[in-house]
C-alpha cells in the first residue's frame, strides 16, 4: 500500500460521518440586534461578491458570483475547549476521533481495491498539522499534515499534548458531525453557518481587507 493510498484512509476516518449529514441549517429566529443573546453578534444581511476569477484560486473558488445574505446570529468567538468539555460533560458525547474504526464503513469510501492497513494503524486518531522543514510543493498536502493515533480534540497533538491553559482556545481535532451534535443534542441550540455567511462576516467585520465586496 502507497503513503499516498493510507494517507486517504486516514482522510476519510475523519470525514466518514460529515457526507452522511444533510445541509440543512436550522435558524435561530431573531427579528433585529435589539434582541440580543449572550455571547454573539450581529451581522447586518446584505449582497457581496462571492468567488475567485485569479491564476491562483482553487477550482472550487471560480466563478465571482454575487450572494445574498439575510441578517443572522454568530457567535463572538469560535467555540472554546472550555464550551466544549461543558457539552461532553452534560451529553457523554465522544467525537468522531476518539471513536474505535470500523474497516466495513472505511472501505465504502477508499478505492476499490484499497487493501486494509494493519490492526495497529486503524486505531482512533486525527490528522496534525505539521508544517514541513522548508519550501515544498502545494500540491501534495501529505507534505504538512500526518495522522497521529490519539489525537483528538483533548490531545490535538496527540498523546502527550493537553489542554492545560487552553480553556479560551479554539477546539480543534473536529468534524462536521461533531460541531452538529454540538449544535443539536447540549443546551445551545443553534445551527452551523454556511460558508456565505462567514464570508459576509468576514467582509463586514474588516471592510478594507475586502475592498468592493459589498454592495
Amino acid at each position: 500500500m502507497s503513503l499516498k493510498s493510507l494517507f486517504i484512509i486516514f482522510i476519510l476516518l475523519n470525514g466518514l460521518f460529515s457526507c452522511q449529514q444533510n445541509n440543512s441549517h436550522q435558524r435561530v429566529e431573531a427579528n433585529s440586534s435589539t434582541d440580543k443573546p449572550q455571547g454573539m453578534i450581529w451581522i447586518a444581511g446584505g449582497e457581496f461578491m462571492m468567488g475567485c476569477s485569479g491564476e491562483n484560486c482553487a477550482e472550487v473558488e471560480m466563478i465571482p458570483h454575487k450572494v445574498k445574505v439575510d441578517a443572522f446570529w454568530i457567535d463572538e468567538t469560535e467555540v472554546t475547549n472550555k464550551q466544549f468539555r461543558k457539552f461532553v460533560e452534560e451529553t457523554k458525547y465522544v467525537t468522531v476521533a476518539e471513536r474505535p474504526i470500523d474497516w466495513e464503513e472505511i472501505k465504502k469510501q477508499a478505492p476499490p481495491g484499497t487493501p486494509k492497513p494493519p490492526d495497529e494503524v486503524l486505531q482512533p486518531g486525527s490528522l496534525v498539522f505539521t508544517p514541513p522543514p522548508g519550501v515544498v510543493a502545494l500540491n501534495d498536502y501529505t507534505q504538512w499534515w500526518r495522522w497521529v493515533i490519539g489525537a483528538n480534540w483533548q490531545h490535538p497533538q496527540g498523546p502527550g499534548s493537553s489542554l492545560e491553559g487552553k480553556d479560551n482556545h479554539p477546539v480543534v481535532q473536529i468534524t462536521y458531525e461533531d460541531a452538529l451534535a454540538y449544535t443539536q443534542l447540549g443546551q445551545v441550540r443553534a445551527y452551523l453557518p454556511k460558508h456565505s455567511m462567514n464570508l459576509l462576516h468576514a467582509v463586514a467585520l474588516m471592510p478594507k481587507h475586502f475592498p468592493g465586496a459589498m454592495s
